[in-house]
C-alpha cells in the first residue's frame, strides 16, 4: 500500500513537470473561421415620423401653385419653345450650340462661342426650361438662376463686348455668326448662302453696330435698359411667351401705348419695304429670300 501512494505521488510530479515544460509563450493565432449564418432578424422598429412638405425642397418649385405650369405653357407658344429651330439646324454640327437647346447648354458650360463651337454628334433637343436655367442643380429655387449672365465678346466685330445684364444670355446667340466683309468699290463679296451676318443681329442692331451707311451714336437703350433683352421681353411678371412688353418703356416714356413711338416703327416698315423692292428689282433677293451668290 505505501508503495503504491509513492508510486502515485511520483506520477503526478512527473505529469507536473511534463505540463510546466509544455507551458509557454502563447503563439500567433490562426486564421478566423468562416463566418457563421445570420441571425434572425430583431423586431421592426416603430415608424418614423412624416416628412414636412416645408421640408423637402422640391416643394420650391414644384406646389400648388401656377408658377410653374403658368411658365411653361407661356413658353410654348413662344418661338423658342415650338421646337421649330430644334428641328430646322439643331442636327447639324455648325448650328447645333444654338439650334439644340442640350447643346447650347453644353456650349456654355465650355466656355465657347457659338461661331467657333462645333458638335461632332449633336443632342437635337428643343429649347426648353433646361436650356436658359440651372434646373434641377441645388433641388432648391436657386435653380431658377440663369446658365450665365457673362458679358459676351461679339464673334462678328474684333474688341466688341454686349454687357447688357441678364439679356447677355440670349446675346449668345443672338449675335451675328459671320464676320462683316469690308466692301471694296462699294461692292462685298458675298461667300455664305446667308445674304448678311446670318439670322442674329438683334444684340448688334442695339449696339448700332453693322450698320450699312449710317454714321451717329447707338441707341441709349443698350445703356439705360439694366437687362436689355429681358426687360423688355419678359418684363416684371417674367412673361415666358416673350412677347415685348411696352410697360418696360413707361418709366422713361410714360404716355407710350405701342412701339410706335413718334411713328418710327411705320416710317422704318415703309423704307424696309422700299429696299425690299429695289433688291428685288436688282435680283439680289426673290419672295423675301436672297439669292445665293448675287
Amino acid at each position: 500500500m505505501h508503495s503504491k501512494k509513492l508510486v502515485s505521488i511520483a506520477l503526478l510530479g512527473l505529469l507536473a513537470i511534463v505540463l510546466a515544460a509544455c507551458a509557454g509563450a502563447a503563439g500567433d493565432p490562426g486564421p478566423a473561421g468562416v463566418a457563421g449564418p445570420a441571425g434572425p432578424a430583431g423586431a421592426e422598429g416603430p415608424a418614423g415620423a412624416a416628412p414636412s412638405a416645408a421640408d423637402l425642397t422640391c416643394t420650391e418649385c414644384h406646389n400648388d401653385t401656377s408658377q410653374l405650369t403658368g411658365k411653361v405653357l407661356a413658353w410654348e407658344e413662344s418661338l423658342h419653345g415650338s421646337g421649330t429651330s430644334a428641328a430646322y439646324a439643331g442636327g447639324r454640327g455648325s448650328c447645333a450650340a444654338c439650334h439644340s437647346g442640350s447643346d447650347f447648354s453644353a456650349m456654355v458650360a465650355a466656355g465657347q462661342n457659338p461661331g467657333t463651337y462645333e458638335f461632332e454628334a449633336p443632342n437635337v433637343t428643343r429649347q426648353d426650361c433646361r436650356a436658359c436655367h440651372e434646373i434641377h442643380t441645388t433641388f432648391t429655387s436657386d435653380d431658377w438662376a440663369l446658365e450665365t449672365t457673362d458679358p459676351v465678346t461679339l464673334y462678328a466685330f474684333e474688341d466688341q463686348t454686349f454687357d447688357g445684364g441678364e439679356g447677355n444670355l440670349c446675346v449668345n446667340c443672338h449675335q451675328p455668326r459671320r464676320q462683316i466683309a469690308e466692301a471694296v468699290d462699294g461692292m462685298i463679296e458675298i461667300t455664305s448662302t446667308h445674304w448678311g451676318p446670318h439670322h442674329g443681329p438683334q444684340s448688334t442692331m442695339l449696339l448700332g453696330l453693322g450698320g450699312a451707311g449710317v454714321e451717329g451714336r447707338a441707341s441709349a437703350h443698350a445703356l439705360m435698359v439694366e437687362d436689355t433683352c429681358v426687360s423688355c421681353h419678359l418684363g416684371e411678371g417674367a412673361d415666358h411667351t416673350f412677347a415685348p412688353n411696352v410697360a418696360a418703356c413707361e418709366s422713361c416714356h410714360a404716355e407710350l401705348e405701342d412701339f410706335d413711338y413718334n411713328g418710327v416703327q411705320t416710317e422704318v416698315e415703309a423704307l424696309t419695304a422700299e429696299l425690299g423692292e429695289k433688291l428685288e428689282a436688282a435680283g439680289l433677293i426673290h419672295d423675301g429670300h436672297p439669292n445665293p451668290g448675287t
